[in-house]
């Protein structure tokens, strides 16, 4: 069992706020326990995107995607002569005497001089459009030592039972190591952390730093997120966390790290972080994630905490000299609140990419928020040397684990890869197995057979199927396309399902993505994050579990899902039902090119004969399929234009679906707001209607006569309400629940055709309804929540009881004429259930048309 007092803290002000050199008077009270940032916080409900002073970091991406090819064809050192940036006085890092995003490229290129052991590679771009550098240190290699080491680490992947008999592997194997630097803007130290080894493993002479090189290559992403540490935000230039992006991988960034984590295969990785004192250093609390191979993560991870540990204390700081309290691992000193089940972070990503040890780190002095305002620049100058100096000692101590423990390190890579290949049952982790391990760190899962994505009439969305399929191979995770129709646990496939099949290396991680997860809300009582995400049920596509059988498919690997647009030979006008988000990216793109499409009350469009063309254009570029269409009733439906008070996320996947959206909120529309070339508005995050002056009042009252109105959440309701637009009372469940719900949807505008699954996190939903509402979704009367957690408040309110059979989606018409939807879920979440766009979509299309008179195609 654990330690009954949790020693995971914040900073105490008083100690922090000490100048330099000052002692405490009286003894420092221990730190109260941290928590971690909360996931659906202000910044979802109380801050408008894209209408401050950075707007122009939330607009489009560059117009070029950066693909990095890495060529394996070289030894080393593969160096780069990297541009360098203009310099910029503006660069936030530089009032606390660390290095601008501008000096970076100057000293890695210095570096690159200097040394053969330092070779440096673009690997991307940030969505501001900066480069994202990838630094290796290594003993020097020639092409044929290359290519050695290539092969070496794809036969631990690709046949791990011969590379675990291969006893002089380990020996010829140089160890990866992966470090990740200012993956958060506003934690700046990771990076010059990570210069200050870079620099010192290049240039030492010590014999034994030669020969730690010729036994590891140590990858370093300098910094993860420049936009961040140039702006001096936790966020990218779109406004995402992106330690919360990897099943996703929405982000630039994250598809960059993602990459590199297949490409070189760590055993181990360390992502630096702030600020949490004293220094926080992974493994963490329960729940554990059920898809790790556990005991050799657990063993590996927390022995290399406990050499992190030491090396932080032996740098000698105190609370009482500097402010810098001794070190804390969550797994040891706090029963919950600091785990590791979601695969959103990235050392909760990397072990399905090898890693056996993988940690994140905290440092300890705080120097951004309200400290970096405030304080004075040579107090926020020492507070970064001291996080600078044990971010260093992290990775120094994370090195020289690596070479101590090589071999088993390497050993226990290829064993969790031969396990996946072999279809091994997952292992029950040992009681013990390192000190404190108890029956609540205990949590497993039932691998199935294969996962299938059927094609033909047993798939919702072939569209949706393609990008699923797409994202797992993005993901180094192995896809069968069939070549011909097969049968499985009784069922029929037709030629061209997709098949995963579970005895693979990485199975881990296609688990983690198609199994629905657990409701884990009995075993703890709150969580870090979210705690459910299934791929399969929230990303629009059918996918079937295959739990047991034997796997007889003709099939050959995926490298792309195959082509699913189309446009059928027969004359006429075309329909195309909106239950994809490329559907409603074709559907924008026609309604730009003036296309004069209908939109009928059960979602579909129609599109006439005329535009035959530009359905066919469409169609190849966003592989989506238009069938004949029959009569239909219907509006006139023009591009949507919105006004949006909305979270970032939410304004970057609105922009992603091809709408035209100009982000609002109180302070602008009090300023006075131009309604006329707005449809409808969006609602959810920064947005007060009770903080309206008259004026804008009386604007916006304008609008609701013709205009439409969509909300989200909270602030959303309590807009509603302010408003008076529909009648309809909010019910908030407990603010941290979140996960995968199943959901039961009607036949109106909205709710028609969406998938049995949605997402909450701290859900509503709407009960007291007019006779002008419709319910569009509930929740299911069974109980909704499928994966996640979810329990009530403290005084028996809220829980997901509660939410039975109750209306989660509405819509109707408010006495003015405004079409009105509400949501109660979080279908945007992330930029993640993808499944769901579309019924914003249909939601937007519905309020910005169904005022106009109806027409009917023949």
């Amino acid at each position: 069992m654990r330690l009954p007092i949790a020693l995971l803290s914040v900073a105490v002000s008083a100690v922090l706020l000490l100048p330099p050199g000052a002692a405490a008077a009286d003894p420092v009270a221990p730190p109260t326990p941290a928590v971690r940032d909360f996931g659906n916080g202000p910044e979802r409900s109380e801050e408008a995107a894209g209408v401050s002073e950075r707007a122009e970091a939330l607009r489009a991406p560059a117009e070029e995607p950066f693909r990095h090819a890495p060529d394996r064809d070289r030894g080393y050192p593969r160096q780069t002569l990297l541009p360098v940036p203009a310099e910029n006085p503006a660069d936030a890092s530089i009032k606390l005497g660390l290095v601008p995003y501008h000096g970076i490229a100057p000293r890695l290129n210095d570096l690159q001089k200097r040394s053969r052991r330092v070779s440096v590679e673009v690997i991307g771009r940030t969505h501001q459009g900066r480069d994202l550098y990838l630094v290796t240190v290594t003993a020097p290699e020639s092409r044929a030592e290359a290519r050695e080491q290539d092969r070496i680490r794809e036969r631990i992947e690709n046949d791990p039972a011969a590379a675990a008999r291969d006893r002089g592997l380990a020996k010829k194997y140089k160890a990866p190591i992966f470090v990740n630097g200012n993956i958060h803007g506003n934690e700046w130290e990771g990076t010059d952390a990570s210069l200050r080894v870079i620099e010192e493993l290049a240039t030492s002479t010590d014999p034994k730093v030669a020969d730690l090189l010729g036994r590891t290559r140590l990858y370093l992403n300098v910094t993860a997120n420049p936009d961040g540490r140039f702006n001096g935000v936790r966020a990218n230039g779109a406004g995402f966390d992106l330690n919360r992006d990897f099943v996703t991988a929405s982000q630039p960034e994250v598809r960059a790290m993602r990459q590199v984590m297949i490409d070189t295969q760590p055993v181990a990785m360390v992502d630096l972080h702030g600020y949490v004192n004293g220094t926080l250093i992974e493994p963490t609390t329960p729940p554990h994630g059920a898809n790790y191979e556990y005991d050799l993560f657990i063993r590996n991870t927390y022995a290399n905490g406990l050499g992190m540990e030491a090396a932080v204390k032996a740098l000698g700081h105190t609370p009482e000299a500097d402010g810098v309290f001794p070190p804390q691992i969550p797994f040891r000193d706090s029963p919950e609140g600091w785990d590791d089940w979601p695969p959103i972070f990235t050392p909760q990503y990397a072990p399905f990419q090898g890693a056996v040890a993988s940690h994140t780190v905290e440092i300890p002095l705080r120097v951004n928020g309200s400290d970096y305002t405030n304080l004075p620049a040579e107090e926020l100058r020492r507070r970064s040397a001291i996080n600078t100096e044990i971010a260093a000692a992290a990775i120094r101590a994370t090195h020289g684990f690596v070479r101590d423990r090589r071999d088993q390190l390497i050993a226990d890579q290829i064993e969790v890869f031969r396990r996946g290949a072999a279809g091994e049952p997952a292992r029950t982790v040992p009681l013990g197995i390192v000190p404190g391990f108890g029956p609540e760190d205990v949590y497993t899962t039932t691998y199935p057979r294969a996962y299938v994505i059927p094609a033909g009439a047993g798939q919702r969305s072939a569209t949706a199927a393609a990008r699923l399929v797409d994202h797992l191979v993005a993901n180094d995770v192995r896809v069968e396309r069939a070549r011909r129709s097969f049968a499985l646990n009784g069922k029929t496939y037709p030629a061209g399902s997709y098949v995963v099949d579970m005895h693979q290396p990485k199975r881990g991680l296609a688990n983690v993505m198609l199994e629905p997860g657990a409701d884990i809300s009995p075993r703890v009582d709150a969580m870090y994050d979210i705690s459910g995400w299934s791929h399969a049920l929230i990303w629009g596509a059918t996918v079937d579990t295959v739990t047991t059988g034997s796997l007889r498919v003709s099939g050959e690997p995926v490298g792309a899902a195959a082509p699913t647009g189309s446009v059928p030979k027969a004359p006429g006008p075309l329909a195309l039902k909106v239950t994809d988000a490329k559907e409603v990216l074709a559907l924008n793109e026609l309604l730009a090119q003036g296309v004069a499409v209908t939109w009928a009350s059960d979602g579909t469009a129609i599109v006439p004969a005329a535009a035959r063309a530009a359905a066919r254009a469409v169609s190849g570029t966003y592989g989506v399929a238009f069938t004949p269409a029959g009569p239909a009733t219907g509006t006139p439906l023009s591009p949507v234009r919105i006004a949006a008070a909305v979270s970032a996320d939410e304004l970057f996947t609105l922009r992603e679906l091809g709408f035209a959206v100009t982000p609002v909120s109180t302070a602008v529309l009090n300023a006075g707001f131009d309604w006329s070339d707005i449809d409808v508005l969006f609602v959810s995050s920064g947005l007060s209607h009770a903080a309206l002056n008259p004026a804008a009042r009386a604007a916006l009252d304008g609008f609701l006569a013709t205009g439409g109105v969509v909300t989200r959440g909270g602030t959303g309701a309590t807009f509603n309400a302010a408003a008076g637009l529909l009648t309809a009372t909010a019910v908030a469940g407990r603010g941290d629940a979140n996960g995968v719900v199943r959901v039961t949807s009607s036949a109106g505008p909205v709710g028609n055709g969406s998938p049995e699954h949605s997402f909450v996190y701290s859900p509503r939903w709407f009960t007291g309804l007019g006779p002008e509402v419709t319910v569009e979704q509930s929740y299911a009367a069974d109980g909704p929540l499928v994966s996640g957690h979810w329990r009530p408040n403290a005084n028996g309110t809220g829980g997901q009881d509660a939410a039975r059979n109750q209306a989660a989606v509405v819509s109707g018409r408010d006495e003015r004429g405004a079409a009105v939807v509400l949501f109660g879920t979080e279908p945007m979440f992330r930029n993640h259930p993808k499944g769901l766009f579309p019924q914003v979509a249909r939601a937007l299309y519905w309020s910005a048309s169904v005022t106009a008179p109806a027409v009917t195609t023949p």
